[in-house]
């Protein structure tokens, strides 16, 4: 069997959607965990565009979070009998550009709320920027559409299946709930959306590659793997 590796940061949520995706499949591979980013001349060394996830599966090597998940899929079958089961491709042959655009909205949303948090930790937030408080009105109109995709509550983007749109949804909402960003995602406004969440939060691939609280001094986590240690303490 190939070597499968990846280097990813632990609060990073695109590379949690590979990791759950990696669950999902049951595949092995060897963790290159960083709690923060080195210096780009070390991140270079692994990618050119200086950013996780990056992934090795023998000879190839693959970094992008939505082209990482695609192969896999694209290769691996999940042996596990999910409920749902996970989806075997990113889009459905029906509705092929439907499924993209879903994706890719779901992707913008994940983009500018990293974008925010990472803009926090340098000093700037959207009470003190016009440019992200724009980034910030995106999110009521993002899941509004987001919500009417989903064909009717308990169920996800592809019915009868655990499609990749709703493991990106889930991964990136969860960062927007568990991190101090500023950004209230109001999931009481939209029941699809929110069931959705709830649903996979109970899901195994879920736990095993949990949200974990981050912000700027901490340097670690304690035994249970969960309570952040800060530089300090």
């Amino acid at each position: 069997m190939s070597k499968r590796v990846l280097l990813f940061t632990t609060g990073s949520p695109f590379s949690r959607i590979v990791r759950i995706v990696l669950d999902e499949l049951c595949l092995d591979y060897e963790r290159r965990e960083e709690i923060t980013a080195p210096a780009s001349e070390s991140r270079a060394e692994s990618t050119p565009t200086l950013q996780v996830p990056t992934f090795w599966d023998g000879d190839q090597h693959l970094w992008e979070s939505g082209l990482i998940v695609e192969y896999l899929l694209a290769n691996y079958t999940s042996p596990r009998e999910g409920n749902p089961p996970l989806a075997g491709s990113l889009t459905r042959k029906k509705s092929q550009w439907q499924d993209r655009l879903v994706a890719s909205s779901i992707h913008t949303l994940g983009t500018t709320a990293t974008i925010i948090g990472q803009m926090k930790w340098g000093g700037t937030s959207i009470e003190n920027s016009d440019y992200l408080t724009v980034c910030s009105e995106q999110f009521p109109y993002l899941l509004s559409w987001l919500e009417n995709q989903i064909p009717s509550l308990g169920e996800g983007f592809q019915p009868g299946a655990l499609s990749l749109q709703d493991i990106a949804l889930g991964c990136h909402l969860g960062y927007i709930l568990n991190r101090p960003i500023g950004i209230d995602p109001k999931l009481e406004n939209f029941p699809r959306v929110r069931s959705l969440i709830d649903s996979l939060n109970e899901r195994e691939s879920f736990n095993n590659s949990p949200i974990l609280w981050w912000e700027p001094g901490v340097i670690g986590y304690a035994g249970d793997g969960v309570t952040p240690v800060y530089k300090n303490d």
